[in-house]
């Protein structure tokens, strides 16, 4: 895999300078939805650090994000012309269904496993459109930052139309014991981005190295704590929430409450509308 080619150059000797040139020489600025941003790191350490901290308070968000419930026909939802929070996976209409998940939660990916292939279906029906917001608990709830170094690492997946490919690869690397933190390394997010395919380490590596989404991810999770959803996996409708995702919801009632929706928009889509007729 190609070089990374973020931080870390050491001081001191001129070989490390003329690293450290070529190192700043070759970074690139990346575009973002929200801003454009151009950062020249290793001049320094105080300055390197100062730039990685005022990471946590950017809310960059990744390629292709929307805001919640900003398709016609959706509900509204607590942000609701706000921030650029939702992954949108093969964008259709006219529903919207949005998965929160945490990518270090053994519970998110039982969803997954479970829910995967009926969510491949009804992307192919072209009728509704999955979202995908992550959300970080499980670092509160383990100790760590792995949920949220790997979703800092979906969003860079995701600035190169990527995502589905990079999170199949993250839910086979999750530890089986969610107190391991292995999903911290950014070694192994290169790693995983290698065995997704298509996805260029010359942007990618830097992108995770740099933490480029961390304040994106950062306000997604404050959002979720704020929504009172509850634990993951937590599954909207139209931004209508599904009740008992955790003990009663399975793919074939999700499949029949998504359909029911799908019923509903259109018919209320086709139902005329009363027209004040024209002055003679």
């Amino acid at each position: 895999m190609t070089q990374s080619k973020g931080p870390g150059t050491k001081g001191g000797s001129a070989p490390g300078m003329k690293k450290r040139k070529g190192l700043v020489a070759r970074l690139r600025p990346y575009a973002v939805a929200v801003a454009a941003m151009v950062v020249v790191f290793g001049i320094s350490a105080v300055i390197g650090a100062h730039v990685r901290a005022g990471k946590d308070d950017k809310v960059s968000a990744p390629s292709g994000a929307v805001a919640a419930a900003a398709q016609p026909g959706a509900s509204p939802s607590p942000t609701a012309g706000g921030p650029l929070l939702d992954i949108p996976v093969k964008p259709s209409v006219p529903v919207t269904v949005t998965v929160y998940e945490d990518l270090r939660s053994p519970d998110s990916k039982a969803f997954q496993d479970e829910y995967g292939a009926t969510i491949q279906k009804l992307l192919a029906g072209g009728q509704v459109q999955f979202q995908y917001r992550l959300v970080t608990a499980s670092d509160k709830t383990y100790g760590g930052k792995g949920a949220q170094v790997a979703a800092n690492a979906a969003a860079c997946a995701q600035d190169q139309g990527r995502y589905s490919a990079f999170v199949e690869q993250l839910w086979k690397a999750q530890p089986a014991d969610p107190k391991d933190d292995a999903l911290a390394s950014v070694k192994l997010m290169k790693k995983l981005a290698h065995k997704a395919g298509k996805i260029k380490a010359d942007t990618f590596e830097p992108c995770v190295e740099q933490r480029d989404h961390e304040g994106w991810v950062i306000k997604s999770q404050q959002d979720f704590a704020a929504s009172g959803y509850g634990d993951v996996p937590v599954v909207l409708i139209d931004g209508v929430p599904v009740k008992d995702v955790r003990t009663s919801l399975t793919p074939q009632s999700l499949t029949s409450k998504i359909q029911a929706e799908v019923k509903r928009v259109v018919a209320l889509a086709s139902t005329p509308t009363d027209t004040p007729a024209l002055a003679g």
